[in-house]
């Protein structure tokens, strides 16, 4: 739990002015039904106001704040951001005695962040729970208004799972987003799908955070989109299913996915060809390659309908990954050759580099160590060529693997420290312990077992952190092997 009475405010005054004036103009009608709630409102009392983005929030605060109609009001913000919060009143009442409250001033008080800890699926949030259980216990000791401030998605939860509490309420206050907050939120999560893998999970449960507020701007709860706030709720419930396959959840993704199929069926087959794609990442995901097989089938269908060849040379290379991973290495090889094919033809030489580097992981599992050897290297050449640093680290690691496959102990090192220097350089944790891993087992080869055990230590720990069992237990079985 975090509790804070004085946000800090990253806005300069004059510019957190005009924000507030754009925001009241835009919300003159519930921001006067709000001025007289509080106004009115004493003792325990409940309203609940919707606002999607935090910096909106940000917004209102200021502007109950410094509204010469709550001359007589204190306010005091209470931030609750801890995911795992379960007893919001014991929190609450713990903070009332440190409160200076302002002479002849009714106190109000304002929960933010209540979001956290409501969550947005699963059963029967811990703090909804208590919530709705010791409602009657805040008459007796919150003796003062509160306002939660929540998104749609939360309050909808809310009314859901603690009905007892909701039905207390004494006023409901849905806030419009102004355009600029919106656009922002957008600029957010522009190019997600590229860049969500680097990062570490808060930053990724932050992004996820978002999309969730950018679907309640597009759909709200109770009604229907249509038209363009149809399309872009398309588009983020793919994004949320990409995001959710980063964090290893693809039951979870596939709820979204499946959302997102059914508008673009309906909607844009271009589209439509690149859900079907991650609809079948999520079965691969799962290992169900018969399953993701058939979607991505389904993708490279549409794209050759539509000759459009960037979503085929995308299908084939999904296609070539499953039958890889099934060890069918003839047929992947087979769409590896068809994407490059194509790649060439349309003179996308910057795609080759992910196509070389995947005909090189066939050859390596062949033992054909040599091919292997060159295609990774043409596909480091590429990367090199546009400057493609970060994705250099994972060639750079495949090199590696070979050289040491081969035994040439210096040159697979070579490699790796060139693989690992890239992933601290952009702060990729768990591309780190791959190589960490790596290099324990390289030193455990040449029997210097104090540098190896150092090394699959690193990456054990890595391994703990992102939840990773079945890599985990394996750097415990090399461990527990090493001579002392």
């Amino acid at each position: 739990m975090n509790s804070s009475r004085k946000p800090s405010n990253p806005h300069s005054q004059p510019n957190l002015n005009s924000e507030i004036g754009a925001f009241i103009a835009l919300n003159q009608e519930v921001f006067a039904e709000l001025l007289t709630f509080v106004d009115f409102a004493e003792n325990f009392t409940i309203g609940f106001v919707e606002i999607n983005f935090p910096p909106d929030v940000e917004i209102l605060v200021e502007a109950l704040k410094t509204n010469p109609e709550c001359r007589d009001i204190q306010f005091v913000s209470l931030s609750f951001s801890d995911a795992n919060l379960r007893f919001l009143r014991d929190e609450i009442v713990k903070i009332l005695p440190t409160i200076e409250i302002e002479p002849n001033k009714k106190l109000v008080l304002i929960v933010q962040g209540l979001e956290k800890s409501i969550g947005v699926y699963g059963d029967y949030p811990p703090v909804l729970q208590d919530l709705n259980f010791v409602r009657d216990a805040y008459k007796r000791t919150v003796r003062h208004p509160i306002l939660f401030i929540l998104p749609d998605y939360a309050l909808t939860r809310l009314a859901k799972f603690a009905p007892d509490f909701w039905a207390w309420q004494s006023g409901m206050f849905r806030f419009q987003t102004p355009q600029v907050t919106r656009d922002n939120a957008i600029h957010q999560t522009q190019n997600s799908e590229r860049i969500i893998d680097r990062l570490e999970p808060p930053e990724k449960q932050e992004r996820i955070d978002l999309l969730h507020r950018l679907l309640m701007e597009y759909n709200p709860t109770g009604h229907q989109a249509t038209g363009e706030n149809l399309r872009n709720c398309s588009n983020i419930l793919h994004q949320l299913g990409v995001a959710y396959l980063s964090k290893n959840e693809p039951i979870k993704a596939r709820e979204y996915l499946e959302e997102a199929e059914k508008i673009a069926n309906d909607q844009d087959s271009t589209f439509h060809a690149e859900v079907l794609n991650t609809l079948g990442d999520s079965y691969r995901q799962q290992r169900q390659f018969d399953t993701a097989i058939t979607y991505y089938q389904k993708s490279l269908s549409i794209s050759q309908q539509l000759q459009n060849p960037r979503g085929e040379i995308a299908a084939l290379f999904n296609l070539g990954n499953a039958y890889r991973e099934l060890r069918q290495f003839t047929q992947a090889t087979t769409f590896y050759q068809q994407r490059l094919e194509i790649e060439q033809q349309i003179g996308d030489r910057y795609s080759q580099a992910s196509t070389y580097h995947q005909l090189a992981m066939v050859a390596q599992y062949l033992r054909e160590f040599e091919e292997a050897r060159r295609n990774y290297q043409q596909a480091l050449a590429i990367k090199i060529e546009f400057g493609e640093r970060y994705e250099q680290a994972r060639t750079y690691h495949q090199l590696g693997t070979v050289a040491q496959d081969l035994r040439e102990f210096e040159e697979a090192r070579r490699n790796y420290q060139q693989a690992l220097a890239i992933c601290i350089e952009f702060g990729d944790r768990y591309s780190q312990a791959l190589t960490y891993h790596c290099l324990g087992t390289l030193a455990e080869a040449e029997e210097n077992y104090a540098e190896a055990r150092v090394n699959l230590q690193t990456a054990l720990e890595i391994y703990v952190e992102y939840k990773d069992e079945y890599r985990g237990a394996i750097a415990r079985e090399v461990l527990e092997r090493l001579p002392e």
